[in-house]
């Protein structure tokens, strides 16, 4: 009866080109349905891929700053140690200038390089630029003297040295530059 429907709506066409219509259409749709179907799997895959690259990313920054950590967790612990080597540089440059306290200078000069030592183990370096290019990034510059024995913007004395852990700066070196003689 659909059939008749079909031949009594439209009695010019044919049954088999009514089919063909019907079957046209269904084509289009899934033609349609697979090319939506790719669009959202190409956006899909896009997706995944960027998710993939950003999990990576964040991969590896945690791990450079957990290896950070590891390296400079004992900043702190350094910044609060200076000042005992600072003071242990006092006590053998003022024992080595008193009278008969020779032997007291030794130990303690002893002790300062056992102390420093220990800190080089843990990548501790000491900057001490006595005579060095005054370098702005390494140095705190305390005050500049006309010397004309020196060179002009070097380190003629150094009043603290400096410090490096792993490469990085924890204490600067305070100095004191020559200039040249004003003339």
């Amino acid at each position: 009866m659909a059939q008749d429907q079909n031949n009594h709506d439209n009695p010019d066409q044919p049954e088999d080109q009514a089919e063909a219509g019907i079957q046209d259409s269904g084509e289009e749709v899934a033609a349609e349905a697979q090319q939506t179907d790719a669009a959202e799997i190409a956006e899909l895959k896009d997706q995944v891929l960027r998710s993939l690259a950003e999990m990576e990313n964040v991969k590896r920054r945690a791990t450079r700053d957990i290896e950070n950590a590891h390296k400079f967790a004992v900043e702190k612990l350094l910044n609060d140690l200076f000042p005992v080597v600072d003071s242990l540089e006092k006590a053998v440059e003022t024992a080595e200038q008193t009278e008969g306290a020779k032997p007291i200078a030794e130990g303690v000069a002893l002790s300062l390089k056992l102390f420093v030592d220990t800190l080089s183990k843990s990548g501790v370096e000491q900057i001490d630029p006595l005579g060095e290019p005054f370098d702005p990034q390494m140095h705190e510059a305390m005050t500049m003297v006309p010397n004309p024995a020196a060179e002009p913007n070097s380190v003629m004395d150094v009043m603290q040295k400096g410090y490096l852990l792993n490469g990085r700066l924890v204490r600067a070196a305070k100095v004191i530059v020559a200039k040249a003689p004003d003339a």
